[in-house]
């Protein structure tokens, strides 16, 4: 069956369940394959509890009265992608592609708030980012939405292309590229190019890129691929940026300061300048800010729309958040961690205007024959650090030498935290989320 079939059978059925236990009575079932997992063998249950439809790459053995109802397909995930790619291509709206290696989630939630005060947005929820979860998401669009945010990510060669041919963005940006998943990767130079997939897709359709112009490796990478229809911000004037931010205070909540450039703008009129105070912690947002006052501003979100959406967006999900408890002031960053963003986080917590200082870090996963090296890293910048107190927690921290207290797991952590109370710290919990770190807000 072709696609188009396919799709016209959705339109009747316009609901795919992925999940048998999860099923809506009338649904189509799709069978997809993990690494624990095979969906084809739920088949004939999914069909039994309801589902109009069941989409299948394996023979499978359902009932003589339910044959009728299995669609054999060569690949249910890529059927999947076709399908999802078929349904995005219904609306003809802007839809804005954001991959990176730190920052994305974030930058996606930010520009959702600020073109909220617009539009009608359909955003990624959470971080469905992989090659399941952009399907998922494009299937939420539906004829209220006005704009669409899609986050894409990636962990191999080849990941963002197969997403954004799926997603189709009109327009996009990356917030930055980094050492994370070198396992995956292979090198810095392999994220680079994954990544800039993105940039690829964007080029051939002379789509707009929105661009942080202080960052080298994303320039560099834009002008290899001669794109020329750009969107530039930045801390500074340097590059031609049309969106000038920088930071006021971090004490220990972000407030910062933007406005238009007046050189970019072509007057002699001196452009307003905008304060902002975040609930976000760390200076390393701004990037993320200035993105998504950017692509505010494209759409023609006002000025002091932007201003009051970004005052009032809260982070979640254990990304750049600061709880207060009875007994600690927390920074919590546990949701995960490679190189580029934990040493974004030590630099950002040395620069904080408070004290005492305590870091917990986790060690920092999926970095292949480079673990030894980005560890000792980590552990030299704590020294010019000079916190007043510093655990590290994982195996990857046991072997290598440390002056700093070390931990096997979070559990051996949470022992010394009930037996000696830590108390009147401001508190950086930071790490892959396998270390599970997560589960210290509670106790600390």
């Amino acid at each position: 069956m072709e696609i188009k079939q396919l799709y016209k059978l959705y339109l009747e059925h316009p609901v795919i369940t992925t999940d048998s236990r999860q099923l809506t009575p009338g649904s189509i079932f799709l069978a997809l394959k993990g690494a624990s997992f095979n969906g084809n063998l739920f088949a004939q249950d999914a069909l039994l509890k309801g589902c109009s439809y069941a989409i299948v790459d394996e023979d499978v053995d359902v009932s003589e009265q339910l044959a009728d109802r299995v669609i054999r397909v060569d690949d249910c995930l890529q059927t999947f992608k076709l399908l999802a790619r078929e349904h995005r291509r219904q609306f003809s709206i802007p839809v804005i592609g954001i991959t990176g290696t730190n920052g994305k989630t974030t930058t996606k939630e930010l520009v959702a708030a600020v073109l909220a005060q617009r539009y009608n947005v359909m955003a990624t929820e959470g971080n469905f980012n992989n090659d399941v979860g952009v399907p998922k998401t494009l299937f939420r669009l539906n004829s209220s939405h006005q704009i669409a945010i899609v986050e894409m990510g990636a962990s191999h060669p080849g990941d963002i292309k197969t997403l954004v041919e799926t997603a189709e963005p009109t327009c996009g940006l990356i917030t930055n590229v980094g050492r994370a998943h070198l396992l995956g990767f292979g090198s810095f130079e392999g994220v680079k190019k994954t990544k800039g997939e993105l940039y690829d897709f964007l080029a051939a359709r002379n789509s707009l890129v929105f661009l942080n112009a202080d960052n080298e490796h994303l320039a560099a990478m834009a002008a290899e691929r001669n794109i020329t229809n750009i969107y530039r911000y930045a801390s500074s004037n340097q590059h031609q940026p049309r969106v000038v931010g920088e930071v006021v205070s971090c004490a220990p909540l972000l407030r910062f300061r933007w406005r238009l450039n007046d050189e970019v703008q072509g007057t002699s009129c001196q452009q307003p300048s905008h304060e902002v105070q975040t609930n976000l912690i760390g200076t390393y947002n701004l990037d993320n800010l200035l993105a998504a006052i950017s692509v505010g501003l494209h759409f023609g979100v006002e000025p002091g729309d932007i201003n009051r959406a970004l005052e009032a967006y809260r982070p979640s999900n254990n990304r750049s958040q600061l709880e207060h408890t009875a007994s600690n002031h927390l920074i919590v960053d546990a949701y995960n961690a490679n190189p580029t963003s934990m040493a974004a986080a030590i630099d950002n917590f040395q620069r904080m205007e408070v004290s005492p200082k305590m870091a917990i870090l986790g060690k920092m996963g999926e970095l292949g024959d480079v673990w030894e090296e980005e560890h000792r890293k980590v552990i030299a910048r704590l020294q010019q650090a000079n916190f007043d107190c510093v655990w590290l927690v994982g195996e990857e921290f046991l072997g290598v030498e440390s002056p700093y207290r070390r931990f096997a797991d979070v559990e051996e952590v949470k022992a010394a935290i009930a037996e000696e109370q830590p108390k009147g710290y401001y508190i950086l919990i930071k790490g892959s989320n396998s270390v599970k770190l997560f589960q210290l807000k509670d106790l600390l």
